[in-house]
């Protein structure tokens, strides 16, 4: 699962991050983007299925309908990796079908809610120190994104 989330610092600056959850152990990955684009959405996807080739199993990523999530940039390696790289696209407009947005409002919740930071590099260091927890596999994140 993916989507982009931002958090911002309280003059509107933003940290921008992709995220992934393998659902069988809860394993979390992230990215930092600068900007969501075809481009940065292409480098999480192939650093993602890098990362997940080792298990030898196929990678079924949930993404929404973002545009950059039907890029011509990266279509053609899409194609040629549908063995072991696929994309599902949730139907539009439906956030609350995409597990990883619970992921996104419990990070919220555990590293930014009543907390004032006073520049950007204190957020940044807040939310990925709370991603950082879930990079080993777990029953948190697995639970929380379960699909029954």
């Amino acid at each position: 699962m993916k989507d982009p989330v931002y958090y911002h610092h309280p003059t509107r600056k933003s940290i921008g991050l992709f995220g992934a959850v393998r659902l069988r152990d809860g394993k979390f990955m992230f990215h930092r983007a600068d900007k969501f684009n075809a481009e940065s959405f292409f480098t999480f996807v192939r650093d993602l299925r890098t990362v997940s080739s080792h298990a030898g199993r196929k990678v079924v990523l949930i993404v929404d309908n973002a545009r950059y999530h039907h890029a011509k940039l990266h279509l053609l390696w899409r194609e040629k990796s549908l063995n072991r790289f696929e994309l599902n696209f949730l139907p539009p407009y439906s956030p609350e079908l995409n597990p990883i947005e619970r992921v996104w409002k419990l990070v919220r919740r555990m590293a930014t809610h009543n907390r004032y930071f006073s520049g950007l590099e204190e957020l940044r260091k807040a939310v990925e120190s709370t991603l950082l927890l879930w990079r080993q596999p777990n029953r948190v994140l697995q639970r929380l994104c379960a699909i029954t």
